[in-house]
């Protein structure tokens, strides 16, 4: 019975990686060779869902536009969340309170996040407008311009997870040794370069982390337009997963949108790749 303890003790996890992980995985291969809408029988139709994929404009246009997210998201909430937790990291009264009043919105649920702002930034009846107006200044069309809607999304979305960095960064920078920077004084050096030369090298496995956890968490983008927007206006803010979404349980094209997860998938991982190979950096 002693020989089979250790199998019998591992068997829970195996059992669930076989069922939530490495079947959903096969199937989802699988089904990229097919033609399925659920209720019919599979159609193998080889590789013309991936031909699909590169004719599909409409597809690229979303990935752009979770690009476009990507590229103001990221930096925003790398900047706003690394000046805070250097606030926060010194001595000051009521810090526990800032701590936990920023991390607040990471565990509340994003649908009511989504919800709260879509009103904070509606048109006719928004704060942010009401504002505006008071101060004699016209109104701004934060969700229906083309030009600003996707920008919108992306500070709403650094505001709802910078919490989380936050704390990733004060971890980071309450681990570089303060003999560093008594060091630093000695030698008359400025607050920007003790931040240049021993905060920034020394918390760059933190930086790291936020930087790839952020790329994915925004290439995940789905609950803000899907609700704020709808992918409007004019597809400006339809994000490569709501798409995937929309093939799947709007059209029931389920092959190809297997197709376009599993091709999304590699630009993920080709971005991350890039992305440890230019910005991790030995310390």
């Amino acid at each position: 019975m002693k020989k089979w303890t250790p199998y019998l003790l591992v068997a829970p996890y195996i059992l669930h990686f076989t069922v939530f992980v490495l079947f959903p995985v096969v199937f989802s291969v699988v089904l990229t060779f097919h033609s399925w809408n659920i209720i019919a029988p599979m159609k193998y139709v080889g590789l013309a869902n991936y031909t699909h994929v590169f004719q599909d404009r409409l597809f690229w246009q979303a990935v752009w536009n979770t690009l476009r997210f990507l590229i103001v998201h990221i930096p925003l909430q790398i900047i706003v969340a690394l000046g805070l937790a250097e606030l926060l990291n010194r001595t000051v009264k009521g810090a526990s309170f800032f701590r936990a009043a920023f991390f607040l919105p990471v565990i509340v649920s994003g649908v009511v996040v989504t919800i709260l702002w879509q009103q904070l930034l509606s048109f006719n009846s928004g704060i942010l407008n009401r504002m505006l107006t008071a101060l004699a200044l016209p109104r701004v069309a934060w969700l229906d311009d083309p030009a600003i809607a996707m920008y919108s999304i992306a500070v709403m979305a650094t505001w709802k997870n910078v919490g989380l960095y936050i704390i990733l960064f004060l971890v980071g920078l309450q681990s570089v040794p303060t003999q560093y920077y008594e060091a630093a004084d000695l030698e008359g050096a400025s607050n920007w370069q003790k931040f240049r030369y021993i905060t920034l090298p020394m918390i760059n496995p933190t930086m790291f982390t936020v930087v790839v956890l952020s790329t994915i968490g925004g290439f995940s983008l789905f609950v803000e337009p899907y609700i704020m927007t709808q992918g409007g206006p004019m597809n400006t803010t339809l994000s490569a997963v709501m798409y995937i979404y929309r093939q799947a349980f709007q059209y029931y094209h389920m092959g190809y949108s297997a197709t376009l997860g599993f091709c999304f998938a590699l630009i993920i991982l080709m971005v991350v790749v890039l992305q440890r190979r230019y910005v991790e950096q030995e310390v």
